[in-house]
């Protein structure tokens, strides 16, 4: 990511995370379950709480965005935890997609191209660095 994705994704999610989480949450996991019916059996907790986790690990990551090195650690148990979970590599896409849609939800008329193209590559760097996390683990046996 280039410094001004990295400026632009923190600024954008100061908004964001500013919103109720559950409301943020619901709009996230709603969307999901929307384009991914599937996925539904793999959440266990009740949806608010399940949203506020969601948005802690956000929060986290973006704080993180222009040092992910000193994060990696915690991606990689966040990668076997959700591989636990029944995770597959494609369903990445379809965690993006519904992520990126309730980004855009959420900041309404500043969701712009440049902002959706920064938010992009802050989740397949997130999501990327969680699937190669889950292969070298298994590989390693």
């Amino acid at each position: 990511m280039t410094p001004k994705q990295v400026k632009l994704v923190r600024s954008s999610w100061s908004q964001v995370a500013a919103l109720d989480p559950e409301m943020v949450g619901s709009l996230f996991y709603n969307r999901l379950f929307e384009i991914a019916p599937g996925v539904k059996d793999m959440f266990h907790r009740p949806l608010p709480e399940q949203s506020r986790k969601l948005l802690t690990i956000l929060d986290h990551v973006i704080e993180k965005l222009d040092a992910l090195g000193e994060i990696v650690e915690n991606i990689v148990k966040l990668a076997h935890r959700h591989d636990g979970y029944g995770v597959k590599p494609e369903h990445f896409a379809e965690v993006g997609e519904a992520l990126l849609w309730t980004i855009g939800k959420s900041l309404g008329e500043k969701w712009n191209d440049e902002l959706k193209e920064a938010w992009a590559m802050c989740y397949v760097t997130l999501s990327s660095t969680m699937i190669n996390a889950v292969k070298y683990i298994k590989k390693r046996g």
